[in-house]
């Protein structure tokens, strides 16, 4: 009987140990599912709009200013009453592809839903795993979205939805390379670069939808900054695609403005393979065509002879002198990977000079990343300077060197400074 007793409990050891070795099979999967969301939620820049200062992380409550009223984002932690805790795979499938809750309210394009329609059913299947099992759920109710009419009506979306949003899978174009298909996909898809550098038309939508139209990523405006186009990218080559979306900087540019959380918070965070396919794929793309210059360039030499001779200055120049030339030299060069380029940079030459207002006023900051930890931080001098001394500035910098942007005026700054002072106000 002891022997049998022996026996017994040995094989009931073995199939319990058994069972540990099968459940831990089992759950191996499923971490790395969630660990593969977690990755797809930093390409997706998830964080960015759905966390506001002071709240949990994905709780939402940020407000993004629309032009047709303030849109709260909403929570999308594992909560079941305030969050998404209670969607099933295919409600968060539709919510995240085609902009509609469970209910079948739509929600508003400011959640990039006519990119994701992209994310393929695997990825979709990671990043639902990675917000019911490792996001920290939070009972944070965000404000609620308040937008003018007619835009107030949500129905509308639907019709919206009908005209302009396309709810086509990711297509790769004829020829790429598997490289370029992976890159594609993360630009087109969860990256949703469209989003802010392909133009709109009248009714806010995007003018292209994919890389087989001429204006798709060709440039657009962001509340009023312009932001340039992706195609081609001819003044850099890919380790300097490669080397911007990972530390924020690179040899001739720093990041400003809305990229800077986007470096921060997203292209920081993805692999070496992911980084080089978005530059090898961004480089295919046929370049946007060059504007048409509106002045004539002082010239690279006149420039920095004058400055260095520092008389019969302009307003502008002599206002150079004495705020950026300790950092970005006489000869606009700045220094390489420290202090951006201003001779033939895109911020100085672009159409509107809204940016380059904006910078000279409020300053920017790189982000710390793992490859660049340390934070290069620009002045802001809009407390110092008034609107007639931020044109000249901004002017002079639009002129000097190469560069042949239009002159700004100081209503033009005027303008950008109520803009801030309203933000500051939100905030």
């Amino acid at each position: 009987m002891n022997m049998k007793n022996t026996v017994k409990k040995f094989a009931q050891c073995l199939t319990f140990a058994a069972g540990l070795i099968a459940g831990a099979a089992h759950a191996a999967p499923a971490e790395t599912l969630v660990q593969r969301g977690a990755y797809l939620a930093r390409a997706g820049d998830c964080i960015a709009c759905h966390s506001a200062p002071g709240k949990p992380a994905f709780a939402g409550g940020l407000a993004i200013d629309s032009g047709h009223g303030i849109i709260y984002s909403t929570n999308i932690t594992p909560d079941k009453q305030h969050g998404i805790g209670a969607y099933t795979e295919q409600q968060f499938a539709d919510a995240v592809r085609k902009g509609v809750k469970p209910d079948g309210t739509h929600l508003y394009p400011a959640m990039p839903y006519t990119s994701y329609a992209k994310v393929n059913d695997a990825d979709i299947k990671a990043l639902y795993a990675y917000f019911q099992a490792g996001v920290k759920p939070s009972a944070y109710a965000p404000p609620a979205t308040n937008m003018d009419f007619p835009f107030n009506l949500r129905w509308g979306m639907g019709v919206w939805n009908f005209m302009f949003a396309s709810d086509q899978p990711f297509k790769a174009q004829p020829g790429w390379s598997a490289q370029v298909r992976n890159g594609a996909y993360l630009v087109e898809g969860l990256g949703h670069c469209s989003s802010c550098h392909t133009p709109r038309g009248f009714a806010m939508n995007e003018k292209a939808s994919d890389s087989s139209e001429a204006k798709f990523l060709a440039g657009g405006d962001l509340n009023g900054w312009p932001v340039p186009s992706l195609r081609g990218l001819p003044r850099w080559n890919e380790a300097a695609i490669v080397d911007y979306l990972q530390t924020g900087r690179n040899t001739t540019s720093a990041v400003a403005g809305e990229m800077t959380a986007v470096v921060e918070h997203s292209t920081a965070h993805l692999n070496d393979t992911d980084l080089h396919a978005i530059a090898a794929y961004l480089k295919t793309l046929p370049p946007a065509a060059p504007r048409t210059a509106t002045v004539q360039a002082q010239g690279v030499a006149a420039t920095a002879k004058k400055l260095t001779a520092a008389t019969n200055l302009t307003l502008g120049e002599r206002l150079y002198l004495d705020n950026c030339a300790a950092c970005h030299f006489v000869t606009g060069k700045g220094a390489a990977r420290v202090f951006p380029v201003l001779d033939g940079a895109t911020v100085a030459n672009a159409d509107s000079p809204a940016a380059l207002i904006h910078v000279i006023m409020q300053g920017a900051r790189t982000p710390s990343t793992d490859k660049a930890p340390s934070i290069l931080v620009m002045p802001g001098f809009g407390k110092r300077l008034d609107d007639r001394e931020v044109a000249a500035l901004a002017s002079f910098v639009r002129q000097g060197w190469s560069n042949t942007g239009a002159p700004v005026t100081e209503r033009e700054v005027a303008k950008v400074r109520a803009k801030v002072r309203a933000k500051a106000t939100q905030e």
